[in-house]
């Protein structure tokens, strides 16, 4: 079976290759090896080079006057395609500085190609070219470094201060694969020209940042070579799930729209209204909520369209799982870290092995054993972890740099799909299918947001959604209401933005 054929089984209803192949992100191998099987297949190298530096001198051109370029070569391609602009400007009237980092002599295949082209000036890299400089294009480093930057390159790219960058395929110094910004690094580009497809360093903070404004330019290789590079990587977008949001049909009633079942707690209600009235928002045609008996009434007066269980313990709250309508069920949100039987009923519905999202303080119950949580899974689970619960959970992978591997190996091992919550968030399913979510504002930084979030999935999950499917579509839903709303955002007015922010990302699947 071919890593497609895995997606395909991941997301029966909601992905086709296509679309895969449209939003996939390259690891920086897997964009080498796109090259070469361009390369392989008659395109020339030294035309790949022509058509990455023709990308950015529009870009530039597009944006800025004719001035004083300071153009930062290194000794590789990336360098090549600096001497390709270089010349390109040269003869749109700029007046073009080109600073080289090593010998110009000692260039080699397709970069060799290109300086030769140029004819002007090459001085070696240090900061001096950067005197009077009105624009600066980085092509010192590629995507591949993984070495600390030192020596002229560190002095030079220190140098820049707040000059305006292009730089080309990523910003010197930022690792492609993760996003980590190495020592000597170029830590902020006004814009990144990168070419055939986008990196998870692009998108992976504090990568994402440094690069600035994003552009992905087509240079000629063909989407074909994707066949055999097979990427298990995308940028999250709806035509790769929007065909599978649940719709309400004349034949729909309550239940086949989707049945949610929220556990409450004694404590932080809010929390659990939050998810409730989300999944409600979100298309669930039922939601009930277990909450503990003595806080019945306020559950009762805050959720009038929600059908409210009171439960005097967990046997209670067994019983009520035993609904095999139930599509999916929701717990931790405001669940409480010391209340009796929390532990119980966290493994309760795990027990039952229908679709469930644990999430909050279902995830700190078990810091200290996180494997009794992981062996308990047996359906499909989302766990939805922010950085801090992460930790709690996989003590051992948190300050790995990259957070699509944490996200990733944290799936494998627990046997559950992974939603790594940020504005860089990461979902990734036990197989090693991984999504990144780019749309979320940053004022989604807010207390209460995440339990939307739950709400949101798990009216997805019900509806029929797969897991995986539901976690792309819950989290870029949940990002368009956030952006829709704009600043001053709080956690209860997500809610009510969801219908509009649903309705407008079903048109959205033409990339």
């Amino acid at each position: 079976m071919t890593d497609m054929d895995i997606l395909q089984t991941i997301l029966p209803d909601s992905l086709d290759a296509d679309a895969w192949r449209d939003c996939c992100l390259l690891r920086v191998g897997e964009m080498a090896r796109a090259d070469r099987l361009a390369i392989d297949g008659g395109v020339q190298g030294y035309a790949l080079m022509r058509a990455a530096g023709a990308a950015v001198a529009r870009t530039i051109i597009d944006r800025y006057d004719p001035g004083t370029v300071a153009i930062l070569c290194g000794p590789g391609n990336n360098g090549g395609d600096g001497f390709v602009v270089a010349s390109l400007l040269a003869e749109r009237g700029w007046t073009v500085r080109v600073g080289l980092l090593g010998d110009r002599d000692a260039l080699t295949g397709d970069a060799a190609l290109a300086a030769g082209d140029y004819t002007g000036p090459c001085d070696p890299l240090g900061p001096n070219i950067l005197a009077d400089a009105t624009l600066v294009v980085d092509a010192v480093f590629g995507a591949g470094l993984n070495r600390d930057i030192g020596g002229a390159a560190a002095d030079t790219l220190a140098a820049i201060g707040d000059m305006p960058v292009i730089a080309i395929d990523m910003p010197s110094g930022v690792s492609g694969d993760s996003g980590e910004i190495l020592a000597g690094g170029l830590v902020q580009a006004t814009a990144t020209i990168s070419f055939f497809r986008g990196k998870a360093g692009h998108w992976l903070l504090p990568g994402r940042m440094a690069c600035g404004e994003l552009v992905i330019a087509d240079i000629g290789i063909p989407d074909t070579v994707l066949d055999t590079v097979d990427p298990m990587l995308a940028l999250n977008h709806p035509a790769l799930w929007a065909k599978a949001l649940p719709r309400v049909t004349p034949t729909s009633h309550k239940y086949n729209r989707g049945y949610v079942l929220v556990a409450g707690g004694a404590e932080l209600l809010g929390a659990a209204f939050l998810a409730t009235r989300a999944a409600q928002r979100a298309g669930a045609g039922i939601v009930t909520v277990a909450a503990p008996i003595q806080q019945g009434p306020l559950y009762r007066l805050a959720l009038e369209s929600a059908v409210i269980r009171s439960i005097k313990d967990t046997r209670a709250f067994i019983e009520i799982l035993e609904d095999t309508r139930i599509g999916c069920t929701v717990i931790g949100p405001g669940l409480g870290v010391i209340a009796a039987g929390s532990h119980e009923k966290v493994l309760a519905v795990l027990r039952e092995g229908r679709p469930a999202i644990i999430d909050a303080d279902a995830l700190v119950l078990f810091e200290s054993s996180p494997q009794t949580l992981f062996d308990a899974i047996k359906g499909p689970v989302l766990l939805t972890p922010h950085d801090g619960e992460f930790r709690r959970l996989f003590p051992d992978l948190a300050d790995m740099p990259n957070k699509l591997e944490r996200a990733r190996q944290a799936a494998a091992r627990s046997g559950a799909t992974i939603l790594l919550k940020g504005y860089d968030t990461v979902i990734a399913d036990p197989s090693g299918c991984a999504v990144i979510n780019g749309n979320a504002p940053a004022n989604l930084a807010t207390a209460g947001a995440g339990d939307v979030l739950a709400g949101t999935i798990a009216a997805f999950i019900a509806g029929g959604m797969p897991v995986f499917a539901a976690a792309c579509a819950g989290a870029y839903v949940h990002g368009a209401a956030a952006a829709a709303f704009g600043p001053g955002l709080i956690a209860s007015d997500l809610p009510s933005l969801l219908p509009a922010a649903i309705e407008k990302v079903r048109s959205q699947t033409v990339i």
